[in-house]
């Protein structure tokens, strides 16, 4: 017994003579999920749901990059936008920036007294302006790249100025090209009864003088004579024109004149002298129409002479808040002949008190 015991405590359980369950030369199998036959399942599944989510009624919200509900507006074309608000084949546009978005409720309120703001496109010139007018009026704002930079209202003159007045004429004839009728109006403009009436005929460009002396209420209304600049004095803050090639060309020639004579420090170019000369090149082409000045004065004539004023008074159509250089100043004399209307009837504007 005691030999026994002796012999297995003596025994060597070492590995080496330990029976294994596997073969000395047996490697245990990697995990490997890239496989030939995984990448194709892969791919596989890639491409139907490629074909298939194009198609899936994703919830609002359900996806991070779908939280923002401004996103959709930066897709939103001017082609869109002009299907959607046009009337009778007709719209009015205005062109904003963010700093002026006071006056353009000003100018709404006094455009949804006519009943005519469910025309109104507004061309947005930064992404502040079309995000916050599509909120409180879905549709009505589109912006055409490139988006200028949001800053301060731009003073009269300046490089920023005729930065964002020259792309006028480009928007106007892309509007033209797409076959509506188009109205352009400043946002320093208030409606004191409908112009549509007194776009009388078929012309194709109808615009306002800029001319501060008072004219015979039976005055002529083909394009004025030049004057000592050499070319007349047409605003080009208020503009009606049907899409025919007339209206057209005006619009082509008035981007070559910008084009031709760009803003610099010596000359301070706006974008109107451009307009005056397009309206004279293109006079012989153009079937062109001046409003009467009793109906659309210029704000050297409204706001400067009282006689005229009541003379004319039940003959006023639109305000031209012109001839005044500054945001604050325009403010206080529309406040101080009651023209501005966002203090006491903001409700009244589509986007609502701002």
């Amino acid at each position: 017994m005691s030999s026994l015991r002796h012999q297995r405590t003596g025994q060597n359980f070492s590995t080496g003579s330990y029976p294994s369950r596997f073969p000395q030369n047996y490697q245990k199998p990697a995990t490997n999920f890239l496989t030939r036959t995984n990448l194709i399942l892969l791919l596989t599944l890639l491409i139907i749901l490629g074909v298939l989510i194009p198609w899936i009624q994703v919830p609002e919200g359900f996806l991070m990059f779908n939280s923002n509900p401004n996103s959709k507006w930066r897709d939103y074309t001017l082609s869109d936008a002009a299907a959607r608000v046009a009337q009778n084949n007709t719209l009015i546009v205005c062109a904003v920036s963010e700093a002026y978005l006071p006056f353009l409720n000003n100018l709404l309120i006094s455009i949804a007294r006519q009943k005519q703001h469910e025309k109104v496109l507004v061309i947005a010139e930064d992404y502040a302006t079309l995000y916050k007018v599509n909120e409180r009026w879905p549709g009505h704002a589109v912006l055409v790249p490139p988006a200028l930079e949001a800053a301060a209202a731009h003073k009269f003159g300046s490089q920023g100025f005729f930065n964002f007045t020259a792309r006028r004429p480009r928007h106007l004839l892309n509007i033209l090209e797409l076959g509506y009728n188009v109205m352009y109006n400043d946002v320093d403009m208030v409606w004191l009864a409908d112009p549509f009436p007194y776009l009388q005929g078929e012309h194709d460009v109808y615009f306002m003088d800029d001319m501060a002396f008072v004219k015979p209420l039976n005055h002529s209304h083909s394009l004025p004579p030049p004057g000592k600049k050499g070319r007349p004095y047409i605003c080009s803050c208020m503009i009606f024109m049907r899409p025919t090639n007339g209206a057209k060309l005006v619009m082509k020639k008035w981007i070559e004149e910008l084009q031709a004579e760009p803003w610099s420090r010596a000359k301070k170019a706006n974008d109107q002298p451009g307009f005056n000369w397009a309206l004279m090149k293109t006079a012989g082409q153009v079937d062109l129409y001046l409003l009467p000045q009793a109906a659309f004065p210029t704000g050297g004539l409204y706001f400067r002479n009282k006689t005229w004023v009541k003379e004319t008074k039940g003959m006023h159509v639109i305000i031209h808040n012109n001839y005044i250089v500054g945001f604050e100043k325009k403010i206080k004399r529309f406040r101080d002949y009651g023209l501005w209307l966002v203090d006491d009837h903001g409700s009244e504007s589509p986007l609502g008190t701002l």
